[in-house]
């Protein structure tokens, strides 16, 4: 017989002293949460938000799902930052300054979902920075400041369906970049510098059905790279300088359903560009410089075409094409440029008929007139010239290469101290960056009729002579950033039709307004971190055609009414981090197109009454962040109604803000790093931001009791306010609905509901 007390008996109770004597600890352990954090056991949610906080807290209960880090100064996430939060299914490390991710940061989070690293100063990726995720579905990596992508960086996510590398400064995209992605079916690549795709760079992307390249600085179409990708469904490359699109730019996605080419510089397209992509539904071609169109061979299945936006020309030329049109069944949109008996039409409402062909001679040579008066455009880039077909093409320079098949010459970083000569006839391209020629003199680049992109970055020049781009007659884009020029004079710019000019950190104190009436067709003017103080009436003289207009990071302390009357096409006024401090409301008069206005990092303090008013209806984004305001007025944004989306009022010092229920139709507004005084005198705004099925990111202050706390979610707060038992919170038709199917018993409990289900940020 055995005793009482065998090994057997021991080994099996044991354990369960173990865990008698562990329960408490462990249950303790799982309660706890650090003293700057939010806590929500029952969710498992933990919100260290906007705390200042230099470290991961170590106090953060085992068990939590979703942590939010957002808006602390983290700066380095070392080796094992969470080894203790193996339950992790959401991190948010939005906006904590994040400059370095150690090799091994997120070892130890198998069950991580999502991972929000936007928003911080990310130069680099580790190799191993990312090991250790292998469930994770979704990567933001959007706003850092990635320069490189290292194939093998990405390699351990094979779980990964969604990565957003948007609004970095990527310029080229190795072989391989994206290497064990094998489930992403979404790559965002948009605002970058992306200029070079090596062909190997989409290969292994076997579930990719969106890429969105859209404002990069693609020149070319770059089909091998693309045709990797081959179960690709929707394709965006819109505002890219693309000039031209041809078959032998290589373009095969067999399953291509959407291709966006929008706001690009497209000049010509070929009539089988998009031949091996038979499935195509939708073609976007908005906003380019097509005069006409060929019919196009090859995608059977288009049944979408959008031309909106270009000079199309209405005389027999484009017969072709509506025969077309009407043969295959498409929709398409825009309006004719000309002949003036047509100008205005609808393009789909015309008939083959309609267009008048040889055979009036009178008739003919007043629309050759007509055209001709109507402003020279740049021509299309030559078409593909046979086997047998000589080109006039002259060597290359010694240290430079020329790639004929693309037609592009470079010598950047060559030591060169004067502009070479003997470039190719038909060069498009020539980039001639960081090299040293402070002067480039008259007729510098003799023989290049062709061009359309010249790259004239860190130069060190300090002076354009006149007549320097003679003969240019074709080129588009200009780049002249990170020079010395203090003064452009309009002989220097003369000959090219410039779209695109780029004068950011160079030296000028006033907007070279001279130089600019001669650039009537200039679309993108950008003048950056310069010195400019003041924006006056004549400046921007001639720029009927300007859309875009970046002057962030200058000196200016006024934009007197007039000074941006003569661009009445404008879309985005970039006027952040210079030293404004009123909304310069008269100066937006005359701006009835305007879309996006940026005024953070002005010393601003109050908005006034109808600050917005001459734009309200076009206004769709507003940045007012980081731009030490203290006081809004109930009237500031009088005006804006439905069509704003995006309002950005974040690291401000606002303690009140008035509702703002005619803005019925955001998607996204930020009141984060506010020091809010939570009182009687918020209550409006707190029943507004309750109807809102948004994030905001307003947090309480003030006073001590309700720190920390969620201005929309803070109904304890509030409840003391007189007419709060009296008037429901007004709420918008959509959160009516989500609160009918919630069963509110109690005002406390109710509010508490709302809260939760609605006051998540």
């Amino acid at each position: 017989m055995e005793g009482p007390w065998s090994s057997t008996h021991v080994s099996l109770v044991l354990p369960l002293l173990v865990l008698l004597l562990l329960g408490p600890a462990r249950q303790a352990a799982a309660q706890r949460c650090p003293q700057a954090c939010i806590c929500d056991n029952s969710r498992r949610h933990v919100a260290c938000r906007h705390q200042n906080l230099t470290e991961v807290p170590d106090a953060i209960p085992e068990l939590t799902q979703r942590l939010n880090l957002q808006g602390n100064l983290l700066k380095v996430l070392p080796a094992a930052a969470f080894q203790g939060l193996p339950h992790l299914t959401h991190l948010d490390l939005r906006h904590c300054q994040v400059e370095l991710v150690a090799e091994g940061a997120f070892r130890g989070l198998g069950r991580l979902l999502l991972l929000n690293l936007a928003s911080n100063h990310l130069r680099e990726l580790p190799q191993e920075a990312l090991d250790g995720l292998g469930s994770l579905r979704r990567l933001e990596l959007e706003g850092n400041a990635l320069e490189e992508l290292r194939p093998g960086t990405f390699g351990a996510l094979g779980a990964l369906a969604t990565l957003n590398l948007a609004h970095n400064a990527l310029v080229y995209l190795p072989a391989m970049a994206f290497q064990g992605l094998l489930r992403v079916r979404w790559l965002r690549l948009s605002h970058n510098a992306l200029s070079v795709l090596a062909p190997e760079a989409l290969a292994g992307l076997p579930a990719l059905r969106r890429l969105s390249l859209h404002h990069n600085e693609l020149q070319a179409l770059p089909g091998p790279a693309l045709s990797q990708a081959r179960g690709l469904a929707r394709l965006e490359l819109g505002h890219n300088p693309l000039t031209y699109a041809g078959e032998e730019d290589g373009l095969a996605l067999p399953g291509l359903r959407e291709l966006l080419l929008d706001g690009g510089a497209l000049q010509a397209l070929g009539p089988r560009a998009f031949a091996h992509c038979p499935r195509l539904h939708t073609l976007d071609l908005r906003g380019n410089q097509l005069d006409t169109l060929p019919p196009l061979q090859g995608p059977g299945q288009l049944r979408r075409l959008r031309l909106q936006g270009n000079p199309l020309w209405c005389g027999c030329q484009a017969r072709p094409l509506l025969e077309w049109l009407a043969r295959a069944r498409v929709r398409s949109d825009g309006a004719c440029r000309g002949p003036r008996r047509l100008r205005g039409e609808a393009l789909d409402a015309l008939r083959p008929w309609d267009l008048r062909c040889p055979g009036d001679a009178a008739q003919e040579e007043e629309e050759q007139e007509e055209r001709a008066g109507s402003g020279p455009r740049a021509p299309p880039r030559d078409p593909p010239r046979g086997p047998g077909e000589d080109r006039a093409v002259a060597p290359c320079p010694r240290a430079c290469v020329c790639a004929p098949e693309s037609r592009h010459s470079s010598c950047e970083g060559c030591g060169l101290q004067a502009v070479p000569r003997g470039f190719p006839n038909d060069t498009l391209l020539l980039d001639l960056r960081r090299n040293h020629f402070p002067l480039v003199p008259r007729a510098a680049f003799p023989g290049l009729g062709h061009l359309v992109s010249l790259h004239l970055q860190h130069c060190g020049i300090a002076e354009l002579e006149a007549g320097a781009l003679a003969g240019l007659g074709r080129l588009i884009y200009l780049y002249l950033s990170d020079n010395q020029l203090a003064g452009l004079s309009a002989a220097a710019l003369a000959g090219p039709r410039l779209g695109y000019l780029y004068l950011e950190r160079n030296r000028f104190l006033q907007v070279p307004g001279a130089a600019l009436r001669a650039l009537p067709s200039l679309f993108s003017l950008h003048l950056q971190d310069n010195a400019v103080d003041r924006l006056a009436p004549g400046d921007l003289g001639g720029t009927r055609a300007l859309r875009w207009l970046y002057l962030s990071g200058n000196r200016i302390t006024e934009v007197p009414p007039g000074a941006l009357g003569p661009a009445r096409e404008l879309e985005k006024l970039h006027l952040d981090r210079n030293q404004l401090r009123e909304v310069p409301t008269g100066a937006l008069e005359g701006l009835p197109a305007l879309l996006e206005l940026q005024l953070s990092g002005n010393p601003l303090r109050a908005l006034h009454d109808g600050a917005f008013q001459p734009v309200s209806r076009s206004l769709q984004h507003l940045f007012l962040n980081s731009s030490g305001l203290e006081q809004i007025s109930p009237g500031a944004f009088s005006g804006l109604g439905p069509g704003l989306q995006s309002l950005h009022l974040q690291k401000n010092q606002l303690r009140a803000l008035p509702a703002l229920p005619s803005l019925s139709q955001l998607e996204l507004i930020d009141l984060s790093s506010n020091p809010f005084h939570c009182d009687c005198q918020l209550l409006p705004l707190h029943r507004w931001l309750t109807g809102l099925n948004l994030r905001v990111g307003a947090t309480c202050a003030t006073p001590p009791s309700a720190r920390g706390q969620r201005v929309k979610a803070a109904a304890a707060v509030f409840e003391a306010c007189p007419g709060w038992s009296s008037r429901k919170a007004k709420r918008t038709p959509a959160s009516r609905s989500s609160t009918r199917k919630t069963s509110i018993k109690g005002r406390q409990r109710g509010a508490d509901k709302v809260g939760k289900e609605r006051g998540r940020l």
